[in-house]
């Protein structure tokens, strides 16, 4: 109980910022694109930040090695997730581009803004570094495979895995690793090293503010009503959960990698279910049914799945 309690208290903080953005937009207190506007604040400034102050503050020869097998067993159970995407999503949908929204809801869940809001606020800020090294592999499954299935047939010139990869935060993580390994960080002006600080601390807030306000744009009524995408919905936030954690120890991870795995699998369904789908013109509600469903629930589900966790895990 007090490691469900403890777990609470950060989850309703974020859920508090996701009722917020969500007034903002029904109260029409920010522009219509008032989500764009915050997806690029998130992308091109806020998450980049948290990546390379956590790099350069953590980052070491030594950390690196001692997390290697953690990011191999990643590896391993992006493959997983993928083949389990595949094997499912078609029991969901069989429209051949809404299943693909289902096959990228099944593989991954919002491990980023979600997940590097809660690690630091419930593990504490040290973990956030070995969670983002844990969660490498799912960026690149993210930006290669992820993005790809969810562009439409004929759009897939817009496509293309190598560029996205090369995006901000993966920009951000290499400039934080050079200011790591390098001892670079010590030279920085003061002022700098604040000020990316700074800028880190708001990642995890607007993140869920975005959340909202991407929810706000539909009627609650529409978004309650599929009844398939709860079903999802309990996949994500206990089924894959689970199972990936039994796969990491069954392939001798130790409780730190699986404690990583839990939050990583545990999170909600991410928002790129709703932005896809808007890029190109398509259907959003189920994306965005996903996000509001998964993201109220997880308020709830990730302190029962961690106080589990921490009674069965030894």
């Amino acid at each position: 109980m007090n490691v469900f309690l403890a777990t609470l208290n950060p989850m309703l903080v974020l859920f508090c910022c996701i009722i917020i953005g969500f007034v903002l937009n029904k109260k029409h207190l920010l522009p219509e694109n008032g989500h764009t506007v915050l997806s690029k604040l998130e992308n091109y400034v806020l998450v980049p930040a948290l990546t390379v102050n956590t790099f350069m503050n953590y980052c070491t020869v030594d950390s690196l090695a001692t997390h290697g097998k953690a990011i191999l067993l990643s590896f391993a159970a992006v493959l997983v997730a993928i083949g389990i995407a595949y094997l499912l999503a078609g029991r969901f949908e069989k429209d051949a581009y809404n299943k693909n929204i289902y096959r990228y809801a099944i593989a991954f869940g919002n491990f980023g803004f979600m997940g590097n809001a809660i690690v630091p606020a419930i593990l504490g800020e040290e973990m956030l570094y070995p969670y983002m090294l844990f969660t490498l592999p799912l960026n690149v499954g993210v930006y290669t495979w992820g993005l790809t299935i969810m562009v439409p047939k004929g759009e897939g010139k817009k496509a293309n895995p190598l560029k996205n990869l090369l995006n901000p935060v993966v920009v951000g993580m290499l400039i934080g690793i050079l200011l790591g390994l390098t001892g670079a960080k010590a030279y920085l002006p003061a002022f700098l090293s604040t000020t990316i600080g700074n800028l880190a601390a708001c990642m995890g807030p607007l993140a869920m503010v975005l959340t909202g306000f991407v929810i706000g744009n539909f009627p609650l009524k529409a978004l309650l009503s599929k009844k398939r995408v709860y079903l999802v919905t309990a996949l994500r936030l206990f089924v894959l959960p689970a199972f990936f954690v039994g796969l990491l120890w069954l392939l001798g991870a130790d409780k730190l990698t699986l404690t990583l795995c839990l939050f990583a699998y545990a999170t909600p369904l991410g928002m790129n279910t709703v932005v896809f789908p808007a890029a190109y013109g398509g259907d959003t509600t189920t994306g965005a049914s996903m996000a509001m469903i998964s993201h109220t629930l997880c308020v709830i589900t990730i302190p029962i799945m961690y106080a589990l966790f921490n009674i069965v895990v030894h």
